[in-house]
C-alpha cells in the first residue's frame, strides 16, 4: 500500500511540475497598441472621460480572431484625451473597434443581421502598433472664451453644443448638460465635486434648443476653494447607455 501511495505522489509531483513548467515558459504579453479615437469631420480627437470600471467612456474593442473564430472580446480603456494605449498586448491579429458617445462602428438591424461593419483587422507584432479609428460623435462641445474668476469666487463659463452627426439615427434628444468641477484634472461624470458643479436637465425636446447657441454656466455652492480647479463641460442624448460628449479640460486657479 505504501508503494502505491509513494507511486501515485510522484505521479502528481510530475504533473504538477510539468505544467508550472508550461506557464512558466508561456511568453508574457508584450506588444504595444495604440493611437486615437478621431471625430471624422473635424479631425480633432474625440474627447472622453476615463473608461473602465469606475467610468463610462471611450474604449476599444478587441476580438483575437487568430486563435478562435468566436473569441471572448477584450477591452482597452480609452483615456480622456481621446487617445489609448496598452503595453502588454499578445502578439496576435485581432478585429478591432472603438465604442463610446458616438455612431456605433458595428450595426444590426432588427434580426440581429449586421447592416454597418467598420471593424479593422490588424496584426499586432514587431513592438507597437498604432490603430486610428475615425468615429461620428452624437455631439460636439466646445468651449467659447475662457472660464471667468468672479468676484464672490465663482467661476462663469460659456459653451457651445452642436450635433456631431448628420444622421437622424443618432440625434435623439438632449437630456442633460454639466458643468464638471474637479480638484483632480480626472474631470469628467465618473469624477467631479457635486458642490460646485451645474447640471442642467432637459425634457423631451426642450434641450434639443441649445444646439447653436452660447450657453452661459457659473459654479454652484457659493465661493470656491482656494485651489487649481478643473473644469470641463459634458452633454448627452438619450440613446443606448447615454454617454457623455465632452470639451478639453481646462484648469483654473482660485486664489
Amino acid at each position: 500500500m505504501k508503494k502505491i501511495i509513494y507511486s501515485m505522489a510522484l505521479s502528481i509531483a510530475a504533473i504538477v511540475t510539468c505544467s508550472c513548467h508550461k506557464i512558466d515558459n508561456y511568453p508574457a504579453p508584450s506588444e504595444t497598441l495604440q493611437g486615437n479615437i478621431v471625430n471624422i469631420r473635424t479631425g480633432k480627437n474625440v474627447q472622453s472621460e476615463l473608461a473602465g470600471n469606475n467610468g463610462n467612456g471611450t474604449r476599444i474593442k478587441l476580438l483575437e480572431i487568430s486563435w478562435s473564430s468566436n473569441p471572448t472580446p477584450l477591452y482597452l480603456s480609452g483615456k480622456q484625451d481621446g487617445t489609448y494605449i496598452n503595453t502588454k498586448v499578445f502578439a496576435a491579429t485581432y478585429k478591432m473597434t472603438a465604442e463610446g458617445a458616438f455612431v456605433p462602428m458595428v450595426q444590426t438591424d432588427g434580426s440581429g443581421q449586421t447592416t454597418v461593419d467598420q471593424s479593422q483587422i490588424v496584426k499586432v507584432q514587431g513592438g507597437t502598433t498604432t490603430v486610428n479609428f475615425k468615429v461620428d460623435p452624437f455631439l460636439e462641445v466646445e468651449w467659447v472664451g475662457e472660464p471667468v474668476l468672479n468676484s464672490d469666487g465663482t467661476i462663469t463659463v460659456q459653451c457651445k453644443v452642436n450635433r456631431g452627426t448628420t444622421d437622424p439615427n443618432f440625434q435623439q434628444d438632449i437630456t442633460d448638460l454639466w458643468l464638471f468641477v474637479s480638484p483632480t484634472e480626472y474631470v469628467g461624470n465618473n469624477n467631479y465635486d457635486p458642490r460646485y458643479s451645474t447640471h442642467v436637465a432637459y425634457a423631451g425636446t426642450t434641450g434639443d434648443a441649445i444646439t447653436g447657441n452660447t450657453i452661459t454656466l457659473t459654479t454652484s455652492g457659493g465661493a470656491l476653494p482656494k485651489k487649481d480647479l478643473y473644469l470641463r463641460i459634458g452633454s448627452r442624448i438619450n440613446y443606448g447607455l447615454k454617454q457623455y460628449n465632452y470639451n478639453e479640460v481646462k484648469v483654473v486657479t482660485v486664489k
